[in-house]
């Protein structure tokens, strides 16, 4: 694989996410049957507020559900399912990315990201899933910091952020809108 600078891995590849367990999530792959909870999710203004600012169309979904999980054959990281450790349904989806977006800061480092169904916020289930993400960055990645962008006024988020170790390093409209870009050294 040709790493990019910031990117440089440390271990072998992995072309599927690895499962990893918390208190109460099972981060793991994409699944077929994930498919129409992910799109009545990215459906809901509440959880496309602050991402995109519009609900998703469900082609536009299946689109994401798809580069989601097809980060990991290229990048050998990449986003998860946060599947509820008990029924194992889908209720929320992040984890690291690249996505090529064109703000100069993102360039060459992982971008983190997140989102859950609405139903499920304000439970400290995104801290609980980004944090056991980004212990398997730190352990499997060399990358020596991971990034995120959030939308301005995104607060919910933004104290996620600060939780798992992120500092505000600047700001981005080359998106159209503007971001705050946030940045994490390794090992938080």
């Amino acid at each position: 694989m040709t790493s990019l600078p910031g990117l440089r891995h440390v271990s072998a590849m992995f072309t599927t996410p690895p499962t990893l367990e918390t208190e109460r999530l099972r981060l793991r792959p994409h699944r077929l049957s994930d498919k129409d909870v992910h799109i009545a999710m990215w459906a809901d203004t509440r959880v496309t507020r602050f991402i995109g600012g519009e609900p998703r169309a469900p082609d536009v979904s299946w689109g994401k559900f798809l580069s989601s999980a097809g980060l990991w054959p290229v990048m050998g990281f990449g986003y998860w399912v946060f599947a509820d450790k008990a029924s194992d349904k889908l209720i929320g989806q992040g984890g690291l990315s690249y996505f090529c977006r064109g703000i100069p800061e993102l360039e060459d480092v992982p971008e983190a990201g997140w989102a859950f169904d609405a139903d499920h916020w304000g439970s400290g289930l995104a801290t609980e899933a980004m944090g056991a993400a980004l212990g398997w960055a730190d352990e499997c990645l060399d990358a020596l910091e991971v990034r995120c962008i959030i939308d301005p006024g995104h607060v919910a988020s933004e104290k996620v952020a600060a939780k798992l170790g992120f500092r505000r390093i600047g700001e981005s409209d080359a998106l159209g809108n503007v971001v705050t870009i946030y940045s994490r050294p390794k090992g938080g």
